[in-house]
C-alpha cells in the first residue's frame, strides 16, 4: 500500500501521509471471510471461550431488565461487532433463550424479540443472512417471532432510531480503534505501543482509546431507553503500565517477525516504520473514569478474567505450554483471522505466508518460557 503515498511524500506532507496510512488501515479492519481455512469462522474458538464467560453476567442483567420493563410486546437488542461465524449467533440464541426462561419465571408472556446484527460493510454479511433462516429453523419458536436485521456501519458512528434498544451486546470488538491514533509517527521499529515507543505514542493511544470510547457511549445513550442494559466485553491489561507484557507481547512478536522478513529482503523497514495496529488495551482504571466522565450509564460491574491466548490451552500448568507448536499454531490462526487484511492492504498479498510461519515460531519460543494470557474485561451499564 505504500506507493499509494508517494506523490505526497515528495510534495513533503507528512502529515497527510500519516492520516492517509491510518484511515487506510481502519478500512480493511474486517475479518478473514468463510471460505478459507483462515477465516475468522473456523479460527474463533477465543471468542467463544469469552462468550461462555459472560454467560452469567449475561443473564442477571437481562433477568434485571426484564424485571422493570415487562409487561412489553417487543424487546430490541442489537450486537455490536458481530462478525460472521458460529458466534454470530451464538450471542444471540443465549439472550433468546435467557428472555424465555426469566419471562416463564416472571409469568408474563414472552415478547417478541428484534435483533439488529451489526459491524462494518466490509464484513461478511452474506454469509451471516444465508445463516438466518437454518437459525430460525434451529432454535426459534413460532410462538415467539424473532425478527434479524443487518446494520452495516461503524459504532463510532449513530446506528438506531434515538430512545428504541433495550439491550446492547458488543465481544471483543472495542478494543479496536476508530482510527490508527495521530502522534504515532515516531513509533519507529513497532507496530503497537512496545517498551521502546517513545512517551507520545502511550498518549496517542490512551487518547484516540478515550476519545472512541466515550463517542461509543453518548452514541449509546442516544439510542437506549432509559433503563435499558449493556454488557461489553474486551480486551484490557492487568497494570496502569502499557507495557506489561499482557498488553505488548503478542505484537511485539509480529513485529519481530516483520522484521525477520525486512532481514531476507521481503519488506521495507520504512513500511514497518509507517504501520501502526488500531488497537489498544486499556487499563480498568481507564474504562472506570471514562464511563464516569461520559456520564450516561450507571456502572454496575465490571469484571476482570484471564484467557489463554491458545483457546485449547488447559491450567494444568500455569508457567508455560507443553504443545507449544499446537499452541502456536492456534494462536497464530486467530491473529492473523482478525489482522490479515490490515497487514495484506499495507504489505501486500505475498508476504502474509512467511509472515505467519515466523510469527508461529516465536509465539511457540515465547510460550516454552511464558504462559502470557489476555486480560479480558465485561461491563455491564444501565443507561439513567
Amino acid at each position: 500500500m505504500h506507493h499509494i503515498f508517494t506523490p505526497l511524500y515528495k510534495m513533503g506532507r507528512l502529515h497527510e501521509i500519516h492520516q492517509a496510512i491510518a484511515m487506510a488501515s481502519v478500512n480493511v479492519l474486517c475479518m478473514n471471510p468463510r471460505d478459507r481455512d483462515i477465516s475468522y469462522a473456523n479460527n474463533s474458538s477465543l471468542q467463544k471461550n469469552v462468550l461462555l464467560k459472560t454467560r452469567p453476567f449475561l443473564e442477571d442483567t437481562i433477568k434485571d431488565m426484564l424485571s422493570k420493563v415487562l409487561p412489553v410486546t417487543c424487546i430490541k437488542v442489537a450486537d455490536l461487532g458481530c462478525a460472521s461465524g458460529p458466534n454470530t449467533f451464538f450471542s444471540i440464541y443465549e439472550i433468546m433463550d435467557i428472555i424465555t426462561r426469566v419471562c416463564r419465571q416472571l409469568h408474563y408472556e414472552s415478547p417478541e424479540l428484534q435483533v439488529f446484527l451489526n459491524d462494518l460493510p466490509q464484513n461478511d454479511f452474506n454469509t451471516v443472512f444465508r445463516s438466518v433462516p437454518n437459525f430460525k429453523k434451529d432454535k426459534g419458536d413460532p410462538k415467539r417471532p424473532c425478527l434479524i436485521a443487518g446494520v452495516p456501519g461503524s459504532f463510532y458512528e449513530r446506528l438506531f432510531p434515538r430512545r428504541s434498544m433495550h439491550f446492547i451486546h458488543s465481544s471483543y470488538s472495542l478494543h479496536w480503534l476508530s482510527k490508527v491514533p495521530r502522534g504515532v509517527g515516531n513509533n519507529k521499529g513497532n507496530i503497537y505501543m512496545s517498551k521502546s515507543s517513545p512517551i507520545d505514542v502511550f498518549k496517542a493511544y490512551s487518547e484516540q482509546f478515550r476519545m472512541d470510547f466515550s463517542k461509543f457511549l453518548q452514541l449509546r445513550s442516544e439510542e437506549m431507553i432509559g433503563g435499558g442494559r449493556m454488557l461489553l466485553s474486551l480486551i484490557g491489561r492487568s497494570i496502569t503500565d502499557p507495557t506489561s507484557n499482557d498488553c505488548c507481547s503478542l505484537w511485539d512478536l509480529l513485529t519481530k517477525s516483520l522484521f525477520d522478513l525486512v532481514a531476507k529482503g521481503l519488506v521495507q523497514e520504512s513500511d514497518v516504520d509507517s504501520f501502526n495496529i488500531p488497537f489498544y488495551n486499556p487499563c480498568k482504571e481507564e474504562v472506570r473514569e471514562i464511563i464516569e466522565n461520559e456520564g450516561s450509564f450507571n456502572l454496575d460491574q465490571m469484571k476482570v478474567f484471564e484467557e489463554n491466548w491458545d483457546f485449547e490451552d488447559n491450567n494444568y500448568n500455569t508457567k508455560f505450554v507443553f504443545e507449544k507448536s499446537r499452541s502456536a499454531q492456534n494462536v497464530a490462526k486467530t491473529i492473523r483471522a482478525v489482522s490479515e487484511s490490515m497487514l495484506a492492504s499495507h504489505f501486500g498479498e505475498n508476504i502474509i505466508d512467511d509472515l505467519f510461519t515466523r510469527y508461529t515460531l516465536h509465539v511457540s519460543e515465547h510460550l516454552c518460557r511464558e504462559k502470557t494470557k489476555f486480560i479480558n474485561f465485561v461491563i455491564l451499564m444501565t443507561m439513567k
